[in-house]
């Protein structure tokens, strides 16, 4: 499993078009294969920082996603600080092992 986790930085004023934008995709995304989760949460209105968070089964599943139109209509008014992880362990926030 593939973690992604991070901010994307959107200029105040586009906030509500993007935030739009990201619910029609949330919906579209959710459905495709590989997906096991995909939010997002506006941390601060005032400096348009959203916070994301996603699980993709593996990198193929990850890459068909990037490739959406939607990464290329905001990449010229987007900055990102998002990281990928791998997740080999998965199990309970309250399993011990």
């Amino acid at each position: 499993m593939l973690i992604i986790c991070g901010y994307v930085n959107i200029q105040p004023a586009d906030l509500p078009f993007f935030m739009g934008d990201i619910k029609v995709l949330a919906q579209a995304v959710r459905k495709r294969a590989g997906n096991l989760s995909y939010d997002m949460a506006v941390e601060d209105h005032l400096t348009g920082r959203v916070l994301i968070s996603e699980r993709w089964k593996d990198q193929d599943a990850l890459t068909a996603h990037l490739a959406a139109a939607f990464i290329t209509r905001w990449q010229e008014r987007m900055t990102a600080e998002i990281l990928k992880y791998d997740a080999l362990n998965e199990r309970g926030l309250l399993d011990m092992e």
